[in-house]
């Protein structure tokens, strides 16, 4: 595998296929507006989902609905179904889920920075 960070760069345009490959995959995983908003909250616990919704300004009840269930799908999230009355129902990362932190570190940095730079 090349290292991008290296700066190295690709021999073939195949090897840069190579790569844009599984970059174009998580994107498609974590795409759109509210994904990684979702899995930020739940780094910092398991939540119900009124909980999330008031956490998360401006998402609607229907799209973290559909969120949560493409994150579900993907195994980034778990839901677990409580048999009380009313019927309660609570998010959480997977294991699988927790291995975005490193890159979801990387990006909180780099947004840090870039604010920084572009607000002076």
């Amino acid at each position: 595998m090349i290292d991008l960070i290296e700066g190295k760069k690709p021999e073939t345009m195949s090897e840069c296929a190579k790569n844009l490959l599984p970059v174009r995959d998580a994107l498609h995983v974590l795409s759109g507006k509210w994904k990684l908003t979702i899995i930020v909250a739940l780094f910092f616990g398991s939540k119900r989902f009124k909980e999330m919704e008031r956490e998360i300004t401006g998402i609607t009840a229907k799209m973290l609905s559909q969120e949560l269930k493409e994150l579900e799908a993907n195994e980034l999230v778990k839901r677990t179904v409580y048999d009380t009355i009313p019927v309660s129902v609570e998010y959480e990362l997977t294991e699988y889920g927790w291995t975005l932190k490193p890159v979801i570190n990387a990006l909180r940095d780099w947004g840090e920075a870039h604010r920084k730079r572009m607000i002076v």
